[in-house]
């Protein structure tokens, strides 16, 4: 298995191989990798000869840093799970200093309202850090196709957005969510929860699933006044928010649309540790 820790290492070995036309399939990650990274490897893999993944913790998508300072680092262990999908992928693993030169910054971008949205009014900044992380990756790599989870679906559409914007030669491929047995959504973050939080986190998938029952019969705001109830009875768990919005514009539902598909989306709180999850609604 190849590792590099060097962008002008990657990227001359990357032409040396690519030379051919082969195809370049990449999952840009930020390590604590689990079996939905995994997936998308597997997927990139089956239809790429080439695959890269990268391992970065970015600081410029932070705009909490305790949580920047708690976020797992587990290179090792992360490599060794590459190798169970194949030994061929390709590492990228730079430091801050190889990605930013020693002067980490966010890029400003425009994405037509999409960063305004949830993630966007609780952690501000927080998507120009996305989109200048993935943006210098993609000049990095140069993949012809990128694989993204829909846990993260906001960030999913951000990123189509930024590509279609800049006018890059990148296909963005949205992977399913990979969930554990309690239906929990897999998350690097979960790693911080107690086996005990762990359990009782399938409250979050569970109310989820009952507010997609819920949205066929009733209004946005009725769902979402039902999902507020449920975590004000469980005090482990701060509801941050719930919001139902069409997928494409990401703007909430007041009223629904027949031609529209609709989406629910949460952030919760247990113990300090910020979860999200979404599920399709049509």
């Amino acid at each position: 298995m190849l590792i590099f820790n060097n962008q002008r290492e990657l990227t001359a070995y990357l032409a040396s191989v690519s030379q051919n036309k082969a195809t370049v399939g990449f999952v840009p990650t930020m390590g604590a990798l689990h079996q939905g990274h995994l997936s998308l490897l597997q997927e990139s893999v089956a239809r790429n000869p080439i695959t890269v993944i990268s391992i970065f913790v970015n600081p410029t998508q932070f705009n909490n840093p305790d949580d920047l300072a708690k976020y797992p680092r587990t290179l090792e262990a992360d490599i060794a799970k590459i190798k169970t999908v194949s030994d061929a992928i390709i590492v990228y693993a730079p430091s801050v200093d190889d990605i930013y030169k020693g002067h980490p910054f966010s890029e400003h971008f425009d994405f037509d309202g999409l960063e305004h949205q949830m993630e966007g009014q609780f952690r501000p900044g927080h998507f120009d850090g996305v989109g200048t992380i993935v943006k210098r990756l993609f000049e990095i790599v140069k993949p012809n196709f990128a694989y993204f989870g829909e846990k993260d679906f906001q960030q999913l559409q951000i990123v189509r957005k930024m590509t279609e914007k800049e006018k890059l030669p990148v296909t963005i491929i949205g992977c399913p969510i990979f969930r554990e047995p309690n239906g929990l959504a897999m998350s690097s973050r979960n790693e911080r929860l107690t086996e005990a939080e762990r359990a009782e986190a399938a409250i979050i998938y569970k109310t989820m699933t009952e507010a997609k029952k819920r949205f066929a019969t009733q209004s946005a705001v009725a769902v979402t006044q039902w999902v507020k109830k449920v975590f004000a009875k469980h005090p482990k768990f701060t509801l941050e928010y719930f919001q139902i919005a069409d997928e494409a514009a990401l703007l909430p539902c007041i009223r629904k649309n027949k031609t529209k598909k609709y989406r629910a989306f949460i952030a919760v709180f247990v113990n300090n540790v910020r979860l999200i999850d979404t599920i399709s609604l049509n």
